[in-house]
């Protein structure tokens, strides 16, 4: 975690954010260096000269006007009440990841020296504030000019609630990725699978040979889906089912029914593509074309050979035979 100074101050509006490479302490020297000195003058000069570098490089960073200082390396204590007395925040240890972040949020660069600070050089953002939201302190960054992205905080009771959640809405962002990279869409909520079961069924009436069976087989398998949908919400999955195998019996080019499915708000059917319920199609073709091959792939064993148990017991003597 980074290190961040503890003071509560106002650093005002459009604060000027300067990210560092660079470690402000005075830190002990290397192994095996050896100084030889005559006398206490020596030795002081040599101390102050420490100092006056430390403090050359803390003047050069608060003449530069930034208000938000944050350092992948370390920043002392002295460093960190120098920044207070100025109203300064400066956060040390400050990772990679969390940093490159801010510079695309906010703008300008990493530096690894303070010589030379340009405007250009430091980020911008509208208002900068540190925030307690239950037992951990947040830095917010607001109004970043750059920014593309948002953060979300998670919070909640338990820590598997936390992880169902994260995973959730993981899976949610990655759908709406995938429909914004791919500009084909279907209707969510088990329309697609009921319409392509009820197509698949009226195909297989076309076939005289055993492939009827498979199809007859295939259209079924696709109405675990709402089925499974009607069960996670609570519903009568049976009335559910035979609404929206009327529906999709009854479409044609007026009435829409095709894109009707599972609408969990009412316990009813409704049309998921006016209610904006969308799936990717390639999301629906992939998990199609990996059902089958996974089906194909259990198809085609025709024998399993199993290793039988080391551990074999002799049955137990009959009564009246034991010795």
């Amino acid at each position: 975690k980074a290190v961040v100074s503890t003071q509560s101050g106002h650093y005002g509006r459009e604060p000027k954010v300067l990210s560092l490479n660079i470690e402000l302490e005075l830190k002990a020297e290397r192994d095996n260096a050896e100084c030889r000195i005559d006398n206490v003058e020596e030795y002081q000069r040599i101390v102050d000269a420490e100092w006056n570098i430390l403090y050359a490089k803390l003047d050069l960073m608060a003449a530069s006007g930034a208000k938000i200082i944050l350092s992948k390396l370390p920043i002392g204590d002295v460093a960190t009440q120098y920044f207070a007395d100025r109203d300064i925040f400066c956060a040390g240890r400050v990772t990679q990841e969390d940093l490159n972040r801010t510079v695309k949020a906010c703008g300008g660069t990493i530096l690894t020296t303070v010589n030379d600070i340009r405007d250009q050089d430091m980020g911008l953002c509208q208002l900068f504030e540190e925030v307690q939201i239950g037992n951990e302190r947040y830095n917010l960054f607001t109004g970043c000019p750059k920014a593309k992205t948002c953060t979300l905080i998670l919070r909640g009771g338990a820590e598997q609630f936390i992880d169902e959640t994260e995973r959730s809405l993981h899976d949610a962002i990655m759908i709406v990725r995938r429909a914004l990279k791919n500009d084909s869409i279907v209707a969510g909520g088990g329309a697609i699978e009921m319409e392509l079961s009820k197509e698949l069924r009226n195909y297989a009436k076309t076939i005289h040979g055993k492939e009827q069976l498979l199809i007859t087989a295939y259209a079924k398998a696709l109405e675990i889906i709402p089925r499974q949908l009607c069960d996670n919400a609570g519903f009568d999955a049976i009335t559910i089912l035979n609404k929206l195998r009327q529906k999709h019996a009854q479409d044609d080019s007026s009435s829409g029914g095709k894109w009707m499915g599972v609408d969990i708000t009412s316990e009813d059917i409704a049309d998921n593509f006016e209610a904006c319920v969308w799936e990717p199609s390639i999301v629906k073709i992939n998990a199609l074309t990996a059902a089958c091959e996974a089906c194909c792939t259990i198809l085609s064993i025709d024998e399993t050979v199993k290793n039988p148990n080391s551990n074999y017991k002799a049955p137990n003597a009959l009564p009246g035979n034991q010795f």
